[in-house]
Parts: structure tokens; C-alpha cells; sequence
């Protein structure tokens, strides 16, 4: 039933919508992240 309403009513599609948009933007943020650290780690004291 959840899943059913998730996938085929219109505020499903957009509650669905709404979590991808979270997960990619905590992507990008963890490999933005995890490129600033390891230039911290590259040049310390800067």
C-alpha cells in the first residue's frame, strides 16, 4: 500500500522527488568534503 501510493499518487512523486534530491545533494556534499580533507591532510599548516 505504501509503496504503491509512493510510486503512483502525485504527492508520492514528489515526497520521492524530495528524498533523491537529499541523497544525491549528501553525495555531493561527503565527496566535497572528503576532497577538502585530503588536501588538508596534503599540505599541513596551510
Amino acid at each position: 500500500m505504501a509503496w504503491e501510493l509512493l510510486f503512483s499518487s502525485d504527492i508520492g512523486l514528489m515526497s520521492l522527488a524530495v528524498i533523491v534530491g537529499v541523497v544525491v545533494i549528501g553525495a555531493v556534499m561527503v565527496k566535497v568534503y572528503m576532497g577538502k580533507m585530503d588536501e588538508a591532510a596534503r599540505n599541513p599548516g596551510k
